[in-house]
């Protein structure tokens, strides 16, 4: 199975180690991870979600998150070869890329998961370009505050035990304001 449909049939809790990406340091690798992450908003759109499944606009992918390893501790650790001899690709960007698609990969029996911390606190990075690391409503929709303030999304990867899920931090959304119509009648079927 490719890369593509293993993202794709993902299940809400699995995590796919997607690939490994050759840096600037030649002892070092950044391993790109993916899981469909549990709703953390509670049961808000998820009946949306459900009634729109084969709507690809309500599809909400997986969550993805990077980390920079050494090469020998990756072969060590994960017993996967990320070194030279290995498969790579050089793709059209010009970046190596070693496909690898291993799904709820572990650690010394414990499993690497994505885990969500939200806050009102931007790294330097995400300070510098709040237009495209705030959250948003889509991609291109209004931003997505909490008490007035940008909120910024991070995951990152957590060793977990088998069975726990990682405790999600996502902050709550400031309530949008309605417009009022100007002198909108309201009337029942006996006012008709």
């Amino acid at each position: 199975m490719d890369i593509k449909s293993q993202l794709n049939a993902l299940k809400t809790g699995e995590t796919l180690l997607v690939q490994a990406l050759k840096t600037k340091n030649p002892n070092k690798v950044q391993l790109e991870l993916a899981e469909r992450v549990r709703s953390v908003e509670g049961n808000a759109g998820s009946l949306l979600g459900m009634l729109n499944k084969s709507d690809e606009r309500f599809t909400s992918g997986a969550r993805r998150a990077w980390m920079t390893a050494e090469i020998t501790d990756v072969g060590e650790l994960l017993n996967i070869n990320v070194g030279d001899d290995a498969d790579w690709t050089l793709t059209e960007t010009g970046k190596d890329v070693l496909l690898l698609g291993i799904l709820n990969p572990e650690i010394q029996g414990m499993r690497l998961r994505l885990q969500i911390n939200e806050t009102v606190e931007p790294t330097e990075w995400q300070a510098e370009n709040t237009d495209t690391a705030a959250k948003r409503k889509g991609a291109d929709g209004d931003f997505i505050k909490h008490k007035g303030q940008y909120i910024y999304s991070n995951t990152g990867v957590v060793l977990m035990k088998k069975g726990e899920n990682p405790e999600h931090t996502v902050l709550t959304a400031d309530t949008a304001p309605v417009a009022a119509t100007a002198s909108a009648k309201i009337m029942d079927e006996v006012g008709l």
